[in-house]
């Protein structure tokens, strides 16, 4: 799933609705022009759009790239980034449940996988959500005589 903000669907809804005219791809001056947005917020939302695939830009023509996953709008910029740290989360316990052997995880194995793993966090990330999984009572920190693990 992704998700993106309810103006970035506004804008690559439009997109699609042109580019049934414009085969090449749509004309950016007439997108903006048709959305009555400032230049800085168009550029902004054009960019997240690219950054998630859901566009392709080729000089100042845009295409809407097809997209299997479902698209998920919310209200705010702030909504979209708890969402993506929900659907982090998700990934990040199915990580740990994949990896823990009898129920425990090495704390220092698992943040070397969400580190370098197939995730890729940085240690702030990395971090707030071990602390979120602690606080939802999903892993909890434990000592044993070799070190410290967390157990599911």
């Amino acid at each position: 799933m992704i998700t993106i903000t309810q103006k970035e669907n506004l804008v690559l809804n439009q997109i699609k609705y042109f580019q049934a005219e414009y085969s090449n791809g749509v004309p950016s001056n007439i997108l903006k022009l048709d959305l009555s947005m400032s230049e800085t917020e168009f550029k902004d939302i054009l960019t997240n759009l690219e950054n998630k695939d859901l566009i392709s830009r080729n000089d100042n023509y845009i295409k809407a790239n097809a997209v299997d996953a479902k698209i998920n709008a919310v209200e705010s910029r702030a909504d979209v980034l708890r969402e993506d740290l929900n659907q982090t989360e998700k990934k990040t316990f199915e990580l740990i449940t994949n990896l823990a052997t009898d129920g425990f995880i090495s704390r220092h194995f698992l943040e070397g996988n969400l580190l370098y793993g197939d995730l890729k966090l940085n240690n702030l990330q990395m971090y707030q959500i071990i602390v979120s999984l602690e606080n939802k009572g999903l892993i909890k920190k434990i000592q044993k005589k070799d070190g410290e693990y967390y157990s599911l």
